[in-house]
């Protein structure tokens, strides 16, 4: 594993998606790469096959990965793409234009081409704006519009986001990973903020054909979007689904994302416990009588909070971004839904430095400090049906968004 990998929050606007916080290394195989195809693949209905392993990159850890078609809109002239990132705390496509071969077209107003600064918690992505129309697991998004990052022939990275105190993670090797598919339970990545004023450090831009870049609102229909808003059916949430782990924990395991909530007999709810989120797509987590605000996230690939206890757990001596318990620690906290529903977690956290020899790209009991969020990275998936139901969207268990498992 070489990065630690978190969402800060789920609207990208307020800050969500990934953070760099430790450099290590674990000695596992890797996939990643591109296809290009003049016809789509046709999935299982609904289902999207999903691998954690170590990534394009060859050095990921706790990270799902996914393939995707992706079509200039209303052709056949189509790209199938792997080492996606699968992140239910985002919204959105995004692609790396070293990987993209189709010729997808920028999204342009009078005189002028649409880029995005997608702020992460402690990195950007920089590029144009396109449309794409996206085939997965027999759904179709025609007219997506996507963000293609790190693209040579757009205009430079405006100071506006350069200077965010953010570092660039415009490369594959950078991000660890092809793209990102956000299937997180907001329909935009900004949302109505980004539509009626200019946020502050600024997600959207205008640039005119000498890239100078400005600042710009952007209508909800034309922001980033999530790619369920743009199917027929199975459009009101996701359930990513991936196995069990023993202690060691594993090179790669092999999971579903599957689309829909309640829609068909693989995505039915069962007696799943429901938490509902607030406005900016968090819950609470309570965890030695100290509530802090949570997130449930794939993109995120170890837990990370602050352990206040007398006996706190310690973080390691060559990298303070992941804890080094003497022992494993078992453990437990209250998942707190913004509607008061509550349910006890137990999990389990060992040493870093000892997981990361045991090759393994998979691991349930890795964990890291963060001073200001409880963060149910992917560990908490691991052995569950997590479910992601989207805002406004009906599903057996109430209006989205919530999360349940």
């Amino acid at each position: 594993m070489s990065r630690s990998r978190r969402s800060a929050d789920v609207r990208l606007c307020a800050g969500a998606a990934l953070a760099m916080a430790a450099l290590l290394s674990i000695a596992c195989g890797g996939s990643g790469g591109t296809d290009t195809t003049d016809t789509p693949s046709s999935p299982p209905p609904n289902i999207l096959p999903v691998t954690v392993d170590a990534g394009p990159t060859g050095d990921a850890g706790n990270t799902p990965f996914t393939t995707v078609t992706v079509c200039v809109p209303g052709t056949s002239q189509c790209q199938t793409i792997d080492g996606i990132l699968v992140d239910t705390g985002s919204s959105g496509l995004r692609l790396f234009s070293s990987v993209l071969t189709v010729p997808l077209p920028r999204v342009r107003a009078p005189g002028v081409t649409l880029g995005e600064c997608a702020q992460f918690a402690d990195g950007f992505i920089w590029g144009p704006l396109a449309t794409a129309d996206l085939m997965i697991a027999g759904e179709k998004a025609n007219a997506l519009p996507v963000q293609i990052g790190g693209d040579a022939t757009f205009a430079a990275v405006p100071g506006g986001c350069a200077n965010a105190g953010l570092v660039s993670e415009n490369t594959v090797a950078e991000f660890g990973a092809n793209g990102v598919l956000g299937v997180g339970p907001f329909r935009e990545d900004c949302g109505p903020a980004c539509a009626f004023e200019a946020v502050t450090p600024p997600v959207y831009y205008t640039c005119d054909a000498a890239g100078a870049c400005q600042p710009t609102i952007l209508p909800v229909a034309q922001q980033v979007a999530n790619p369920l808003t743009r199917f027929a059916s199975d459009n009101n949430g996701v359930v990513l689904d991936l196995p069990a782990l023993t202690p060691a924990g594993a090179p790669s395991v092999t999971g579903s994302l599957i689309f829909g909530i309640g829609t068909r007999a693989n995505n039915a709810l069962g007696g799943a416990s429901v938490f509902a989120l607030d406005d900016a797509g968090n819950l609470s987590t309570v965890f030695h009588g100290v509530a802090y605000t949570s997130i449930v996230d794939s993109g995120s690939n170890a837990f990370f909070f602050l352990d206040t206890a007398t006996t706190g757990l310690p973080t390691c001596s060559d990298a303070d971004g992941f804890y080094c318990p003497t022992s494993t620690a078992a453990l437990t906290a209250s998942l707190v839904g913004a509607t008061g529903t509550t349910r006890d977690v137990s999990f389990e956290v060992a040493n870093a430095d000892s997981l990361f020899t045991l090759n393994a790209a998979a691991l349930d009991d890795i964990a890291g400090p963060d001073a200001a969020f409880f963060d149910w990275g992917l560990p908490f998936f691991f052995g569950r049906r997590v479910f992601t139901a989207m805002e406004g969207q009906t599903t057996p268990s109430g209006v989205g968004p919530y999360i349940a498992y």
